[in-house]
């Protein structure tokens, strides 16, 4: 069980869409950890969405915010389950601190499901205007790298339902 893993935090990364704050808070409620997303705490921090803080303040400003966040998540001692920000493993700093601070899980999806799952949200401040397969592919290969370089786990979730990534990661942690 996941509860029984010797590195304090769960991280789930990957790419927006992909599931890592639903299936996060499914893990939480299955546990009993404490459910981080570090989206929202950077919300709440400057009082808005993701995507106004990208507008006003710009993405090197969010990007600064994340590791500040990330470096508060990482000293917490009791053991969470952490949806981070589909960004937040491009910086080898953050990579750095997800390595030495928990498990690290990728949530992976094909280009197509990604689209299917965020085709109505708006508040994806880095596909404005530009949402299709061909610009999530190129965002998903620009942080393939990235992605792969930290993950203890990939788990695809391609077609399957939040319970159902849930549970495989739970199964995991039992073997």
């Amino acid at each position: 069980m996941i509860y029984n893993n010797p590195k304090r935090h769960v991280f789930l990364i990957g790419y927006m869409g992909t599931g890592k704050s639903t299936v996060g808070k499914l893990l939480a409620l299955g546990t009993g950890l404490i459910f981080i997303d570090t989206d929202e705490l950077i919300s709440a921090q400057y009082g808005m969405s993701i995507g106004d803080i990208f507008d006003v303040y710009g993405e090197d400003d969010f990007r600064n915010t994340e590791t500040d966040v990330l470096g508060d998540i990482s000293s917490v001692e009791d053991r969470c389950i952490v949806s981070c920000g589909g960004g937040l493993p491009i910086r080898s700093k953050n990579r750095e601190i997800l390595k030495s601070s928990g498990t690290v899980i990728l949530l992976e999806a094909e280009p197509e499901e990604i689209l299917k799952r965020i085709e109505k949200d708006e508040s994806r401040p880095l596909l404005k205007n530009k949402k299709s397969i061909s610009e999530i592919s190129k965002m998903l290969e620009a942080r393939h790298d990235a992605y792969i370089d930290v993950a203890d786990l990939i788990i695809s979730t391609n077609g399957k339902l939040p319970t159902e990534i849930a549970a495989e990661i739970s199964d995991q942690f039992s073997n």
